[in-house]
């Protein structure tokens, strides 16, 4: 079986683009598991084709160029993939920049977490250096929940840059619990503007506390958790409900900062696009979204069903399920070219959800 034309095949069931283009797409997605990097100029040669690298550069060029996406698809896709909506979940949000010549790259993501890494859904780019606004941050989360509704969110995940009265008042408004960070010196509102390091002064490194009654920060009120951490410093969460587990469900956080990780250094290199149009470099993400969620899924299946990951003295696993899925993977372009079983079954992990590479399937994906 042609891998290629496998996932052209799949795809064209999520994505409303002609043949000639999800070719294309499904081409540079092969040819960035097999890279690990999205330079335009390296991706046109692994990309399987008779016609010269040049012409092959030239298509690539025209499809970041031409060819529009839309991203609600990307979004269904990307949910489907893990049957993200029949199950609660936690949405981390986070921004990530960095510069290339005299650009500014300034992203903007929504993602779900999931096992180790949180898996982006929608993102933007902001024209802009700096933090994101609270416009921004309610658009984006309103796309989502026009796609995929309320019901199923158990919480947004945010870092210090993400308060704002505004911001918090709408997401309570839409019944969307939150597990944002807050500075040390936040002031409550009232009476006195106290600062909220106030309560948790006498907190040794170490040491947890949750406030029993909810404070006014700013228009909102919220419950507020205080961490004491090794350097000193107090790490404050603030929630609109009242929860037991506040401080272990905003650590949840840091698997977004595991995604940028995979974007960057740790995976595809996402620094050395060479894009700087708007349009292009959200389309660059959403080809990187599906091979996170592809090389993740791989993973995790290896170390479910197939190997197990060896478990370290700090109590992590040796490698993430994305670097062990990604590994697997390039060695399955590079070095099993014509294996058609084994392209059959990186297309079932891909488009089979978590749930169904269950143990009744492993002789299948095996075989």
């Amino acid at each position: 079986m042609n891998l290629n034309d496998g996932l052209v095949g799949s795809l064209k069931h999520y994505l409303p683009l002609n043949k000639s283009r999800l070719t294309c797409l499904a081409g540079m997605l092969l040819s960035l598991l097999r890279l690990k990097q999205v330079n335009l100029t390296q991706l046109a040669l692994a990309f399987s084709s008779e016609a010269t690298p040049q012409s092959r550069y030239r298509r690539l060029q025209r499809f970041f160029a031409e060819v529009v996406f839309n991203y609600d698809h990307i979004a269904q896709l990307i949910m489907s993939l893990f049957d993200f909506e029949a199950n609660g979940y936690y949405l981390a949000l986070d921004r990530t920049n960095w510069q290339w010549g005299k650009t500014n790259i300034n992203f903007l993501t929504l993602a779900v977490v999931y096992q180790g890494v949180a898996i982006p859904v929608y993102w933007l780019v902001l024209n802009k250096q700096g933090n994101s606004n609270q416009r921004e941050r309610i658009c984006l989360i309103n796309r989502f929940i026009k796609q995929f509704g309320t019901n199923n969110i158990k919480g947004i995940l945010g870092d210090r840059e993400f308060i704002g009265g505004e911001w918090w008042s709408w997401l309570t408004e839409h019944e969307i619990p939150f597990f944002i960070r807050v500075k040390q010196n936040q002031c409550l509102n009232v009476p006195h503007h106290q600062p909220l390091s106030d309560f948790f002064r006498d907190l040794t490194v170490g040491q947890l506390r949750c406030l029993r009654k909810p404070r006014l920060v700013g228009q909102t009120s919220v419950y507020l958790s205080a961490l004491r951490l090794e350097t000193g410093e107090l790490l404050i969460v603030a929630s609109n409900m009242t929860c037991a587990n506040l401080m272990d469900i905003y650590a949840l956080r840091w698997q977004i900062e595991h995604l940028f990780q995979c974007l960057k250094g740790r995976g595809f290199h996402f620094e050395d696009m060479h894009l700087t149009h708007y349009f292009r470099i959200k389309k660059m993400m959403a080809l990187l979204a599906i091979a996170l969620a592809w090389a993740h899924k791989v993973g995790e299946w290896q170390h479910k069903r197939v190997k197990p990951l060896v478990i370290k003295k700090h109590g992590r696993l040796e490698k993430s399920f994305f670097r062990y899925g990604l590994d697997y993977l390039t060695e399955s372009l590079l070095h099993y070219q014509t294996d058609s079983l084994r392209h059959l079954r990186l297309l079932l992990l891909l488009f089979l959800t978590p749930n169904e590479i269950s143990p009744s399937n492993k002789k299948r994906l095996l075989s």
